[in-house]
């Protein structure tokens, strides 16, 4: 790549379609130049336009466009611009290779351990002491040996080995199958962003990709803007600029003072049209992405230096920012597309919290990588439970497992050399060494069953495969663990427009001349005069992005297109005959003189237009309430204006708004006033320009509330999960529409409270919020009218942060506007619209739902718990045989000398209970009747008492089974006893019934995992999981062929019909004893102790405490611990390399930033402290070790 070194900036190779006059392709202007230009800000970028081209409209020609039509649709053309200009696309990070996944998998401490076991038994078994003196060495290979099995003896080692393979194989498979899953779930999230631009005159949609500079966009309200341009017109327009800055203030833009818009901002305010002049890798925010590695542009950076260094400041501080960004977790959705990339397959990875992986692999910074750009939020629940269960089980195995090692080498040494008296031969040492390495290697085999390393496998397979499935759902997930908290998820706040209602609206009502008409009223039976003002009002004060258009379907509706209550508001237009579009080609967008964008503020939008006569005119439309104080005339029935008294206000309030309110209609008040041209009146005081209206009239739209809500809502109450409504609309409304969705009931003891009441109830008299006055409200509340974004924020934090009741609530939050975003984000769950929601909405939320749709949403709760459900029914499975595997190992071993289960079988039923189980259990379906019972909530154990009831019930039969056979079972089927066989013997009977049996009745205790909550059935709905039959048959017909053919690999010797029967009898024995189980009332059994609670409330405190660091889970800090301190010595000296090397780079900065990025990746707990606009080479500090000492920064100080 270092080649491309050439060209002056190297974001992209050179393209054949150079001219040699400099200019690229036929355009007039070249890429380096465009970059040059879009580093500029403020009125350095309008003098740099000024110099070269003049003015925008020259730019617009020398790229070829028309800044009213845009570009033409010839493909030829786009291909050119695409060839010259670049694509609209940051290419994202190589995926890993399969190779390096089964690397990743091999860094397995159990596996690892066992590999080592195994090639030194693999090596000790060609070893073979000189003749004579085998018997000197005592019991070791007599007995029923021949020739051709003392050559057998290398088959156990390389068995093993095998067996790895195939364990590391699967693994690896898994992995790589979830990341490519995970790719496919991120396209389709980028091909679902699409933008507004003008071609051939006509305004189209087009996939975000698809845009080529030249293009004209239109950008509005709550766009991301998906590339950099060059203002050509504007209303009002405010972007957040913090994304690439790092300013929280919203920046003001117009043609005048600032033009410069840059990819990954979001407009705030406003709306406009923009030239497209940088996209993809050459936008300001591609080059970010470049800087931080994120593209295959590795090489090229280093070139881009000497074109990226002539303003390296403003770029600079920019990529401090957006690391900052990243690093404390905000992620502040700068091109959503490529983070979240990397995100996804992050938390791909980081659901694997196995405690036992090694760290040196990719998995550490991996988690590192998820911590530094998943958003702000808790540690999910059931990951929290069970990475704490895991390292339970795992400590429990490995005393286990040293125990058993200890007393098997104890009982030969003392057997041997004292019992037996014999003496230590230097030529018996391989010998003496091949009976320490069984030993060895029977400990680690109890490791390898005690350790649920199935879990996680569990968790990521049941995840990605409820993932999958939601999509048809309508729920597209952002956030893997977003599926599985909303399975715990207590209450819901809803938005109500396009959520809970069709946001199809229409004005059923209107009042107008002192007249209330209940339905819309003819135009002859309004005068011509009010007609006009009302269709002049409603064309031009209404986005021109909003219109009416034809159906698509013959006698389907209209089609609204743009802003739902301006439909309402044209269509009305529509309805009285008149023609709002004649108005708007009269008036164009360019000629509207000032306009005031609607906010969440303003809750009112104005525009002003220039009269002919050179006086202005003002049309405001907005909340009833509202607009009405701020007018001061009316007008009356034969169009005379009279004043507008407070007593006529409160009458009109009464007698019009209050009706059409608790009729669930939305009330907006149109009007209108006249300004003087002189003297010129002072635009920006907008208080006293929209002052002293003349109203023109009132309107009441209509948005009916959707067919399948109330149904849903019932659902959701009787699943134990509260609906409550946020919404802007006035109380009145909201609590009429709340009725009709069954939120409210009458005669319950419930809150409806506007967000004025609710602001003056939870704060105290300095005006501070304090919790518990939230606590008094919340649980009552059910509705939030005329809120702000603030109040949905505070609501949501309030009800999150609560401890009135035992159990920590988990909020699910919707929305649809940029306003939404930062309760979005606080929420546990954050729902977006897919169809109405702004990309800012979008970007911060974790779930999307594709169809708008509130009944989604109890989808989306359904899913949940089979997650939750899955894991259990796979938890109760798994530890039934981890408890008798354990027990039969340890015991067999401690009794026999020697593992009635050996290792190589011990692999397979490894493989049977984690690989497959996981895979059958995971991928249950689920049923409504998941939606009759209570959440679960935070603190409640994994492992219920049902649970295990079930799993200790079930492991006393399974023990009675195994030890019955291993002592007596030589004389029940009348064959050899397997116990106290020599060294390398081959496979008896005895111990291969065994084994039979005890595989058999983990296939038939599957079927009874697949309950847990003491069903009876336990075949009800087995036939609709397809996965599950064919792994239960699959698994069945292996164990067939090893125990018939395996041979010496498996120790396994061929069984005849009649043993065959008696294994799958006393298998299925499973199944009635699991009836005997359910009929054991569990609370009887004071005796059983639940397992696998969430973080006690102590560490919830600790973790509210530490909400500015980022969590770690106490049992991951305690394996950590070591590893921190490992790196900060690598790091140390790494930094210190760099530092030396990066000022003998003539002072570049790209090293250190590069550098960066991998070092805050590898530390566990990253905290960033400022912005400054130099590199500091991140203060990191772990949390696992006390008073440790962060990195130096580059200032001088290394």
């Amino acid at each position: 790549m270092g080649e491309l070194g050439n060209s002056t900036i190297d974001f992209h190779p050179k393209k054949p379609g150079m001219d040699k006059g400099g200019h690229e392709g036929d355009f007039g202007v070249t890429v380096e130049e465009l970059c040059l230009l879009m580093e500029l800000r403020g009125p350095e970028a309008l003098q740099k336009i000024q110099e070269n081209y003049t003015d925008t409209e020259t730019l617009c020609h020398r790229l070829k466009t028309s800044p009213a039509d845009g570009l033409s649709d010839n493909p030829a053309d786009l291909e050119k611009r695409r060839q010259v200009f670049g694509m609209n696309f940051i290419p994202p990070k190589k995926p890993k290779t399969f190779l390096q996944l089964v690397w990743e998998a091999l860094q397995d401490v159990t596996l690892i351990i066992l590999e080592i076991a195994a090639i030194i038994s693999l090596g000790l078994s060609f070893y073979q002491p000189p003749g004579g003196e085998i018997e000197a060495c005592g019991n070791v290979s007599s007995g029923a040996e021949d020739e051709g099995e003392a050559e057998a003896g290398w088959i156990e080692g390389a068995a093993i080995l095998l067996s790895v393979m195939c364990v590391v194989l699967v693994t690896a498979f898994n992995d790589w199958s979830k990341e490519k899953q995970f790719r496919g779930l991120q396209s389709r999230i980028e091909q679902e962003q699409r933008f507004a631009v003008v071609r051939n005159g006509t305004v189209i949609q087009i996939p975000v990709a698809e845009m080529v500079v030249g293009d004209i966009a239109q950008i509005k309200y709550g766009d991301l803007l998906p590339a950099d341009g060059v203002l050509i017109q504007g209303n009002d327009l405010k972007i957040d600029e913090s994304s690439l800055t790092g300013e929280s203030d919203h920046v003001r833009k117009s043609i005048d003072k600032d033009p410069m818009l840059l990819s990954g901002t979001h407009v705030m305010e406003g709306s406009g049209k923009m030239l497209v002049t940088a996209v993809g890798v050459n936008s300001q925010t591609g080059i970010i992405f470049t800087l931080l590695g994120a593209g295959e542009v590795e090489e090229e950076k280093k070139d881009c230096k000497k074109e990226v260094n002539s303003n390296s400041s403003t770029l600079f501080s920019s990529v401090e920012a957006k690391e900052h960004n990243i690093i404390n977790g905000k992620q502040d959705g700068t091109l959503e597309n490529n983070q979240n990339k990397a995100k996804k397959q992050d938390e791909a990875v980081a659901m694997e919290m196995q405690p036992l992986k090694s760290a040196e692999g990719g998995e550490v910074e991996e988690k590192e990588k998820k911590k530094a750009s998943v958003t702000k939020k808790e540690k999910s629940v059931l990951q929290g439970k069970l990475t704490k269960l895991a390292v339970q089980i795992g400590k429990a195995g490995l005393v286990m497992s040293a125990i058993t090692v200890i007393i098997l080498m104890l009982y030969f040494v003392i057997e041997t050399f004292v019992i037996q008296g014999r003496v230590w031969l230097t030529e018996c040492t391989p010998i003496y060494v091949q009976y320490f390495v069984k030993f060895f290697i029977i400990g680690v085999t109890v490791l390898v069953v005690a350790v649920p390393e199935g879990l996680p496998l569990a968790v990521t397979i049941s995840l990605a495969y409820s993932v999958k499935k939601m999509m048809k759902d309508n729920n597209l997930v952002r956030h893997l663990d977003a599926c599985e908290t909303m399975g715990n998820a207590t209450a819901i706040c809803s938005d109500k427009t396009g959520t809970l209602t069709t946001n199809r609206m229409t004005v059923v009502q209107i009042y107008v001349a002192d007249q209330h008409f209940r339905d819309l009223p003819r135009p002859d039976q309004i005068s011509p005069k009010t007609l006009e003002l009302i269709t002049s009002a409603i064309a031009v004060n209404c986005a021109y992005t909003s219109k009416i258009m034809a159906a698509d379907k013959e006698g389907g509706l209209p089609k609204q297109v743009g802003n739902k209550t301006e439909c309402a508001l044209l269509g009305l237009v529509l309805g009285l005959k008149q023609d709002y579009q004649a108005v708007r080609e009269q008036i164009p967008e360019e000629k509207l003189y000032k306009v005031y964008t609607f906010n969440s503020v303003r809750k009112s939008m104005s525009t002003v237009i220039q009269m002919p006569d050179g006086s202005f005119r003002l049309y405001s439309k907005g909340a009833s309430e509202i607009l009405l104080r701020k007018c001061s005339f009316i007008l009356g029935r034969d169009d005379e204006t009279r004043a507008f008294k407070p007593r006529d206000k409160e009458e009109i309030v009464k007698k019009v708004i209050e009706p059409m309110a608790c009729d669930g209609l939305r009330t907006i008040c149109i009007a209108y006033r006249e300004l003087p041209a002189d003297p010129m009146p002072d635009w920006d005081n907008e208080t006293d320009i929209v002052s002293n209206l003349t109203c023109i009239t009132m309107v009441g739209i209509e948005d009916p509330v959707r067919p399948e809500v109330p149904e849903a809502i019932r659902k959701c109450q009787r699943a134990g999960i509260t609906v409550r409504m946020v919404t802007g609309d006035n109380i009145n409304t909201a609590r009429a529409i709340a009725a009709k969705c069954g939120i409210i009931h009458p005669g319950d003891d419930f809150l409806c409270i506007d967000g004025k009441d609710f602001n003056r109830r939870i704060r105290n008299e300095k005006g501070e919020i304090e919790q518990e006055r939230i606590d008094k409200v919340w649980p009552k509340l059910r509705v939030l009218a005329r809120s702000s974004p603030t109040d949905k924020h505070t609501l949501v934090k309030g009800i999150i942060d609560s401890t009135t009741l035992e159990q920590r609530q988990v909020v699910a939050v919707t929305g649809d506007g940029t306003n939404d975003g930062p309760a979005l984000k606080k929420a546990d769950v954050g729902f977006a619209m897919g169809i109405a929601g702004t990309d800012v909405a979008k970007e911060a939320s974790d779930i999307i739902l594709t169809d708008d749709n509130f009944s989604s949403i109890v989808k989306a709760v359904m899913w949940g718990r089979n997650v939750y459900d899955s894991i259990s029914k796979f938890l109760q499975f798994q530890l039934t045989v981890n408890v008798v595997a354990v027990i039969v190992a340890f015991t067999g071993a401690c009794i026999t000398q020697d593992s009635p289960l050996k290792a190589v079988q011990m692999l397979w039923v490894n493989l049977i209970m984690d690989t497959f189980a996981s895979l059958a259990l995971a991928t249950e379906p689920p049923n409504e009747a998941l939606l009759l019972r209570k959440p679960y909530g935070r603190n409640n154990p994994l492992i219920s008492r049902t649970m295990m009831k079930n799993i200790l019930g079930h492991a006393v039969y399974q023990l009675i089974i195994i030890f019955t056979l291993l002592f007596v079972g030589e004389k029940i089927f009348d064959i050899d006893s397997g116990r106290n066989a020599p060294l390398h013997s081959p496979p008896s009977e005895h111990y291969t019934i065994i084994f039979n049996t005890f595989v058999l009745m983990q296939l038939f205790n599957e079927i009874n995992a697949r309950k847990i909550h003491g069903e009876r059935n336990v075949f009800d709905g087995i036939f609709s999981n397809p996965i599950f039959c064919s792994i239960v048959l699959g698994t069945f017909a292996i164990q067939i062929v090893i125990v018939q053919f395996g041979g010496k690999p498996f120790s396994c010797y061929p069984l005849n019909a009649e043993q065959w029967l008696w294994c799958l009898f006393v298998g299925m024995g499973e199944l009635v004893w699991g009836q005997v189980i359910a009929s054991v009332p569990t609370h009887q059994l004071k005796c059983l102790k639940e397992a696998g609670h969430g973080p006690a409330p102590d560490e919830m405190m600790d973790e509210d405490l530490a909400e500015d660091e980022d969590e770690i889970d106490y049992a991951e800090r305690e394996l950590r611990r070591g590893q921190i301190l490992w790196f900060r010595g690598l790091n140390r000296i790494q930094t210190q390399m760099e530092v030396v090397s990066t000022f003998k780079r003539s002072g570049s900065f790209q090293g250190a930033v590069r550098r960066r990025s991998s070092v805050l990746s590898q530390l566990h707990d990253v905290t960033n402290n400022s912005t400054p606009s130099h590199v500091v080479l991140s203060t990191a500090n772990a949390t696992g070790a006390p008073g440790s000492e962060s990195l130096h920064s580059v200032n001088g100080t290394s």
